[in-house]
């Protein structure tokens, strides 16, 4: 039985997590992969099957005898699962945070033999549950900062532009990094796997969460769904309130961004058939068909220019919206004073606002 001091509470994990403690989650993969606390590293006591094997049990005998088989299957492990976790523990020397579900016989066991071996564990009371109920309490309810919104048309560069100005240390959240995918019909070309609609809101809340009501931070604007994942309403809503910086750059540096954005040449032709045959219901089967013989010959250039004219200008045109500063941009400059420039007009027009 562990100590009641041992045994935090959501709050002062994410403090302790916050100050560099490990937080190790002890569910299982596929529970993990699903969502998890940001940060947090996988040493399941139980695979996916066994984990299957251990609630049957429970269903259909008891709970003890499902602890039971439990302590059988996981016993192997322990040595190695416990060398693993100080290992984690050498290397930060700070506090390990260890959660399950629910904060059940999981993450209790786990906890009470890291403290025999004498390493610093406490359970999160609650589990993982406890986590996600606060990140729904703050897409409900919490408080954060302006979002300043990029928009502009495909390809005007708005994420390598928020990738610059991050790196010169402006605050900056990446929607469709979080995402991880581009937020358009061909958005998944080249990428990965999304992150489930838990994980990506975990992520979001990990984000948000450090800009105060006194704070901003830039973003893309987006529309509610990127990919198959969608944005908090609140979240989304806010992106609809504030001055739109709108970048304009050529048609010619918009078609060279989507072809460097996509690594174009590098993927596999086959990709792009699916995303071009969903068209056709807008382009017609005949222009369809025109796309797909550029894609065939390889004809990127003209592929690219063909798609900006003839889907994705018409089809965004209307998100240019009238609450907006037109900048033009040079894209590939190290250097983006025009728009350094309007985000201090609309920071300093909404001060002005505030205090006359």
């Amino acid at each position: 039985m562990l100590k009641d001091s041992t045994i935090i509470d959501i709050d002062s994990a994410l403090e302790l997590r916050d100050k560099g403690a490990v937080l190790i989650d002890v569910r299982s993969p596929s529970e993990f992969a699903d969502s998890t606390i940001p940060g947090a590293i996988n040493l399941p006591l139980f695979d996916d099957a066994q984990r299957a094997e251990i609630g049957v049990i429970h269903k259909e005998q008891s709970a003890q005898a499902a602890r039971l088989r439990g302590m059988q299957i996981a016993s192997p492990r322990l040595p190695e699962l416990i060398e693993q976790a100080n290992g984690l523990f050498q290397q930060t020397r700070q506090r390990l945070v260890v959660f399950c579900w629910r904060g059940g016989s999981r993450s209790q066991a786990m906890t009470a033999f890291l403290q025999l071996c004498g390493l610093p564990a406490f359970q999160l009371r609650g589990g993982h549950k406890a986590f996600r109920q606060k990140v729904l309490d703050f897409f409900q309810l919490g408080q954060w900062g302006r979002l300043l919104v990029l928009r502009g048309l495909t390809g005007a560069g708005k994420t390598r532009i928020l990738q610059q100005l991050q790196h010169q240390q402006l605050k900056v959240i990446d929607l469709e990094g979080l995402a991880n995918h581009r937020g358009s019909a061909f958005g998944a070309i080249g990428l990965d796997l999304q992150p489930s609609q838990k994980q990506f809101e975990a992520l979001l809340w990990d984000e948000l969460r450090h800009i105060g009501p006194d704070q901003w931070a830039l973003t893309e604007g987006e529309s509610r769904h990127i990919g198959r994942l969608i944005l908090p309403l609140r979240v989304y809503q806010a992106l609809q309130l504030e001055t739109t910086l709108w970048l304009e750059t050529s048609l010619e540096n918009r078609i060279r961004i989507i072809a460097e954005d996509y690594d174009i040449s590098n993927q596999p032709p086959d990709a792009f058939v699916p995303p071009i045959n969903a068209l056709k219901q807008r382009l017609g089967h005949t222009r369809v068909n025109e796309l797909l013989q550029m894609l065939h010959h390889r004809d990127w250039h003209e592929l690219i220019r063909a798609l900006m004219e003839d889907y994705y200008d018409p089809l965004y045109a209307h998100t240019k919206p009238d609450n907006r500063i037109e900048i033009s941009i040079d894209p590939f400059a190290s250097e983006q004073p025009q728009l350094r420039a309007a985000i201090d007009r609309v920071l300093t027009a909404t001060d002005n606002t505030t205090t006359g």
